[in-house]
């Protein structure tokens, strides 16, 4: 079983948030990164940008495949991971941490509502 950790949300879609406040950061799961392989490029939306919850909000690349990133919660970009532009492979070193994606300003608290507990992201994989 992947790695899990007890103080994140999860989407059915393998992305994981940490919530503080009104705030949110987001990164990719350990079983996404480890289903992915090697991160070769990130691409992330830029400052400012409104994404509404479900929409595309870049692109992850690997050396098998390109796939989209999907925004678990309704925000405004207020942070990107740059390090990601030099070093994507922070994502497979500690996708929790240094790998994380994108840090937003949650527009819609009801959103909260669809992720997924801890437990219920490990009953789906």
């Amino acid at each position: 079983m992947s790695d899990i950790p007890e103080d994140l949300l999860y989407t059915s879609e393998h992305e994981w948030m940490r919530i503080t406040d009104n705030k949110a950061e987001i990164g990719i799961t350990n079983h996404a990164q480890n289903e992915l392989g090697d991160i070769v490029y990130v691409e992330l939306p830029a400052l400012d940008d409104e994404i509404d919850t479900g929409d595309e909000f870049g692109t992850i690349e690997s050396v098998k495949a390109v796939s989209p990133l999907y925004m678990p919660i309704s925000g405004r970009i207020l942070e990107v991971n740059t390090a990601l532009h030099d070093h994507p492979e922070l994502v497979n070193e500690d996708c929790y941490d240094e790998g994380w994606l994108v840090r937003i300003e949650i527009s819609n608290n009801d959103d909260k509502e669809e992720l997924l507990s801890p437990k219920a992201y490990k009953a789906i994989l």
